[in-house]
Order: C-alpha cells, then sequence, then structure tokens
C-alpha cells in the first residue's frame, strides 16, 4: 500500500464568511509555512474508568459507567495528539464537529482504548474515523473532525468575541 502525503499552504486555508472579510488566520511570510500530514495517521490512547469519568460525575446520567462525554473526550485526544507531532510549534487543533455513536456501557475500573485514522484532509480540515473499545469488544465508533489553528491567534479571537 502506498501512502499518500498531502501538504497544506496556511495562507490559502482561510475561513469562508458570508457578509464581512474576516481577519486571516495565518498571514503569508517568506518561509511560506507549509504543512504536511501524511494521509492514514492513526492514533491510540487509553483510560482507566474512574469516578471522575463516570456519568454521575459528569452530569450526563446516573448510573456509575463510563460517561458518553468522558468517551468522546477520549476520541478527541486521540485524534489531536495523532497529528500534532505533524504540525508547527505554535499549531494545534481544534474539534469542530463529533458524530459518534456510544453502543455499550463500560463498568468502572475497566480499561478503555481508543484508535483514531486519519481519513480527509481538505486544507485544514482533518477528518477521523474513531473507535472505543473495552475488553468486552466495541463500546463506541464514528467520526470526528479537527482544524488546524494557529494557537496564538485563535485564542485572540476567541477573547475577542
Amino acid at each position: 500500500a502506498t501512502t499518500e502525503i498531502y501538504t497544506l499552504s496556511l495562507h490559502d486555508a482561510l475561513p469562508i464568511s458570508l457578509g464581512k472579510e474576516p481577519a486571516p488566520l495565518w498571514q503569508a511570510t517568506e518561509q511560506d509555512m507549509k504543512i504536511t500530514i501524511p494521509e492514514g495517521i492513526t492514533g491510540q490512547e487509553a483510560l482507566t474508568v474512574t469516578e471522575e469519568l463516570s456519568a454521575p460525575h459528569c452530569g450526563s446520567g446516573l448510573v456509575p459507567v463510563l460517561a458518553t462525554p468522558a468517551m468522546i473526550a477520549l476520541m478527541e485526544k486521540t485524534c489531536l495528539r495523532s497529528v500534532q507531532p505533524h504540525l508547527p510549534e505554535g499549531y494545534g487543533t481544534v474539534g469542530t464537529l463529533v458524530h459518534v455513536t456510544h453502543e455499550h456501557a463500560t463498568a468502572m475500573g475497566r480499561r478503555v482504548s481508543c484508535t483514531s485514522k486519519l481519513v480527509e484532509i481538505d486544507r485544514r480540515r482533518l477528518v477521523f474515523e474513531v473507535e472505543a473499545q473495552d475488553e468486552a469488544g466495541i463500546i463506541g465508533r464514528g467520526r470526528h473532525e479537527r482544524f488546524i489553528i494557529e494557537n496564538t491567534k485563535f485564542l485572540a479571537r476567541a477573547n475577542g468575541r
């Protein structure tokens, strides 16, 4: 199997707006910084279900099992960490869309692992397939989207809202 490499030019990755022209997320520099991310990058993370990750603690349910928000956070973390080594210093990704199912409950003390695979790159938009499982099998799966951002400029825009 061959691996395709996608090169993203940051100055081409401006947001789409309706009405007024937004402040650009990136300014083209003499370096014309490039980000190269190989298609098919995979990630893997794991956790043990604790009280802090339970549905009652997270406010998403009454039964002490892994909370859906905790499973989703594990999926996002897995995707984030899989691409972060390919980004320049000062850049990161933010989650923008989560479309997953939580198919089975996982009891306290059990181990949950998550895998991710980068399946689509559209300029600064990254699409991942994600899957979480415990010792008994798959507990959740779906898709997650993240956008590449320049951390300082993103935070400045968020603080300016």
